[in-house]
């Protein structure tokens, strides 16, 4: 049998006009903006006109904490997408678009993989509708309009000591993390130090994942705190007169990306802040619009359930007023060797020792999402490796934990290869066996709220945060932001903040080294260990290996 890559299959695909795949959802042509012949955007008009109508069930698919070994999550939301349709269901996938930072650095690509992918998948790796580039000006226009502000006559007495609006590029360049600007004389401005984040992490990236219209998303931007006064009051947005053009550049950024999968199903790609320093869901508007049209919504929320479900329960359904009918982890024999110690080397060889080592990860995160009040099931994303004793063990110790396991075969057969999954999706959705409530009141107390997390997700011991963090914390309690949820930023590798400690740690602390209030976004991040906003390239990063080739084709990229 001849061996496809994902890219040759993405190729091969055979697309139908982006008109035919909005139809399935009763979107008509005038309401789809087209970005050429199978990529749109929805147009706002037409959101607006479904608001009326009832949701479908929402479905949530997460994952155990990622290994090289690979897991499969993007990859198992479109198939099970094309699952439930293939069952008769008229289903839909949200998912996030990619970023250029790990795209040309350690990831490549983020459509899904073999035949359980979204096309156009080139396109959707690179400047897909300009999104990013939309958020990254709008972004940085707030940056120079607070440096032109202070070179003016600072009229706001913003302390230049104290700006907190760093400025963003949608790609991974470590040299940039801290720099110093306005160098070079008086025409130039005030020298200060500030540095670069990754376009992902930007609040303006949150904002538009979070915000629900336009008028919605201006009032956002305009109570972002860009920066403090000598008596440390703060300075918004709004103060600048920013919000309006911010609002100009995402107008079309806003609107919804509609794209189909490789068996020609709707999904909605949109938005894209990562989960271990941000809140790693797409956006509200995809979502809530894709369940007034579909019977059946199957997102993703990023990185192991630890981050992404934990925020995707926490902070967007806390802000959009969602409740998952049912949550799918995705689990692979191979990671769950690895979490039991053996080497990426040595994971074709059976091993259920390792096998049944390594679960225990699997199961902290099935008795995380029950804690939601969730219904659970667990889907073993299948490798050609895999024996059938190591998938029995899977399925075995997930039964002892209360949930089910069945074995996916997607990637290679695309919905053919996931429909036992999609029917048991269907039977948690319908048993109305969900009773999801966040994990912390909206009145506790922010430092409570991160105890909460440590303890109840993370099991750690303790929150270690120095008096200055703790003042912090309560400065912005007295100025009415103690009821925002939390955004925890650290390691997607592990439950502790330690990317090396595999499995399910205990015993272990959650050093808290940074606090940011996002106050238009409607949270507060706290970042923990060693992670960073701005990530750097790997020794070979993947850029090395991208190209076209003779026939104009790209190659390298996933």
């Amino acid at each position: 049998m001849t061996f496809q890559t994902d890219i040759e299959i993405a190729r091969a695909a055979h697309k139908r006009p982006i008109q035919e795949i909005g139809a399935k959802l009763g979107i008509g042509a005038d309401d789809l903006l087209p970005y050429g012949h199978d990529k749109a955007k929805v147009s706002q008009r037409f959101i607006d006109s479904v608001q009326d109508r009832p949701n479908g069930k929402l479905i949530l698919v997460t994952a155990i904490n990622p290994t090289p070994a690979g897991e499969g999550k993007t990859t198992t939301t479109v198939g099970l997408g094309d699952g439930l349709n293939r069952i008769g269901k008229r289903a839909a996938v949200c998912i996030r678009e990619a970023s250029l930072g790990p795209n040309f650095g350690m990831k490549g690509g983020a459509a899904g993989g073999g035949h359980a992918q979204v096309v156009p998948m080139e396109e959707m790796n690179l400047h897909f509708t300009g999104d990013f580039h939309a958020i990254t000006s709008a972004h940085n226009l707030l940056a120079a309009m607070i440096d032109n502000h202070i070179y003016w006559g600072n009229e706001l007495e913003i302390d230049i000591r104290r700006v907190v609006w760093r400025r963003v590029l949608d790609m991974n360049d470590r040299a940039l993390r801290q720099i110093t600007a306005s160098l070079g004389g008086v025409a130039n401005g005030f020298p200060r130090e500030t540095g670069f984040d990754i376009t992902v992490a930007s609040e303006v990236m949150a904002i538009l994942c979070l915000a629900r219209n336009l008028g919605d998303l201006q009032e956002r931007l305009g109570a972002m705190i860009v920066a403090y006064r000598r008596d440390k009051s703060p300075v918004f947005c709004r103060d600048l007169k920013a919000d309006g053009a911010m609002t100009v550049l995402l107008k079309d950024a806003m609107q919804p990306n509609l794209v189909q999968t490789l068996e020609n199903n709707p999904a909605f790609v949109h938005g894209g802040p990562f989960a271990n320093i941000a809140h790693g869901c797409n956006s509200v508007t995809a979502t809530a619009t894709a369940l007034k049209l579909a019977e059946y919504v199957v997102t993703e929320a990023g990185f192991g359930a630890d981050l992404g479900a934990e925020k995707f329960m926490n902070i967007k359904c806390r802000k959009a007023d969602l409740a998952p009918d049912a949550v799918v982890i995705v689990a692979t024999v191979r990671a769950m060797k690895m979490n039991g110690g053996v080497a990426k080397s040595d994971l074709g060889t059976e091993n259920l020792a390792a096998v049944q080592a390594g679960c225990p990860n699997l199961g902290r995160h099935i008795a995380n999402m029950k804690g939601f009040g969730v219904p659970v099931v667990v889907a073993i994303n299948h490798f050609v490796s895999d024996t059938e004793a190591e998938v029995q063990a899977v399925r075995d110790y997930v039964a002892a934990q209360g949930a089910e396991a069945i074995l996916c075969r997607h990637w290679a057969q695309g919905s053919a290869g996931i429909e036992d999954l999609a029917h048991k999706v269907v039977e948690l959705a319908e048993s109305g066996t969900s009773h999801f409530a966040p994990l912390y009141p909206d009145d506790m107390p922010l430092f409570d709220k991160i105890e909460i997390i440590a303890q109840r997700i993370y099991h750690a011991d303790a929150v270690i945060a120095d008096k200055a963090i703790r003042d912090q914390l309560r400065t912005w309690e007295d100025q009415g932001y103690g009821h925002l949820p939390i955004c925890m930023a650290k390691t997607q590798y592990s439950f502790s903040t330690d990317p090396a400690l595999r499995g399910a740690p205990t015993g272990h602390s959650v050093p808290v080294r940074e606090v940011r209030l996002s106050a238009g976004a409607g949270f507060v991040v706290v970042i923990c260990g060693e992670i960073m906003t701005m990530p750097g390239l790997p020794r070979v990063p993947s850029a090395e290996t991208i190209r076209l080739n003779a026939a104009g084709q790209i190659e390298g990229l996933f």
